[in-house]
């Protein structure tokens, strides 16, 4: 009798410890599968906040408020510490150079990045109004020692953006012009573009900056329109891109940031 008691005890002991670890393998799956979700969520939430980051104005990088405000609500924010001027302006201020100043020609020259020049054309025929700007900047000098402070790394979003007056990509509110020309009709800038920066939703909100474009990319136009393609990379693309595969330091996303290898113009030399 004392023998079947203590095996009935060992036996019942035995199933305990199978249901306690039966719950145990409950408990656990539960929480992957929670984990999983959460992660997943998370993941969802990062590429929609990257692509909404992405959409925004090239005016500058986004600021911290600007991620914030995208991280907490999905929204567009403003990439332009410029305000947007009256959609009654149809004419440029008397420091913009005059479109008829390029119309109708091609300029050619370098715009040499870190010691390495790109050999550039710029299109007065088909944006003779952006063509004017970026000849008389370059003339007078103004891009030589300016930073490149922006560069997008994704996979159809790919450009270094440059000109900036204070480093920082922050707009000059004193120099805007207009209007939008020789804007993508499919919102596609192929790669070796060089286009405007501009401020969001207005299309006398172009400025100093540019962007060149190294893989062909997609942006999506806003209420203004797109953004003027005034010329293109003829030679020594390869510069942006090797910069591009040397990444980032992050500011709003894991493809849109600061480049990690810092890009200074040497100088713009257009004739």
């Amino acid at each position: 009798m004392a023998a079947s008691s203590r095996n009935a005890r060992e036996t019942k002991r035995r199933i305990q410890q199978m249901e306690a670890k039966r719950e145990l393998r409950r408990v656990q799956e539960g929480r992957r599968k929670r984990d999983n979700l959460v992660a997943a969520g998370a993941g969802a939430t990062a590429v929609v906040l990257a692509v909404v980051l992405q959409l925004t104005a090239f005016s500058g990088n986004p600021t911290e408020d600007e991620y914030a405000a995208a991280q907490a609500g999905l929204t567009n924010p403003s990439a332009s510490a410029e305000p947007t001027p009256s959609p009654a302006q149809t004419a440029n201020g008397p420091d913009i150079p005059a479109p008829d100043t390029a119309a109708g020609k091609t300029f050619t020259g370098d715009l040499v990045l870190n010691g390495s020049p790109l050999g550039v054309e710029i299109d007065g025929t088909k944006a003779p109004q952006a063509a004017a700007v970026l000849s008389a900047l370059s003339t007078e000098g103004y891009y030589n020692g300016k930073g490149c402070h922006r560069l997008t790394t994704g996979e159809s979003f790919g450009l270094l953006q440059c000109g900036s007056t204070d480093g920082t990509g922050n707009a000059d509110a004193a120099f805007t012009w207009g209007p939008l020309e020789n804007t993508p009709t499919d919102n596609v800038y192929p790669a070796g573009s060089i286009a405007v920066a501009r401020s969001a939703n207005n299309a006398y909100g172009n400025g100093r900056q540019f962007f060149i474009v190294y893989k062909d990319t997609a942006i999506p136009a806003d209420t203004a329109g797109g953004y003027t393609v005034v010329g293109k990379v003829t030679s020594g693309l390869e510069t942006v891109a090797n910069l591009a595969a040397a990444g980032i330091t992050p500011v709003a996303s894991d493809t849109d940031g600061s480049p990690r290898e810092p890009v200074t113009i040497d100088s713009f030399s257009l004739k």
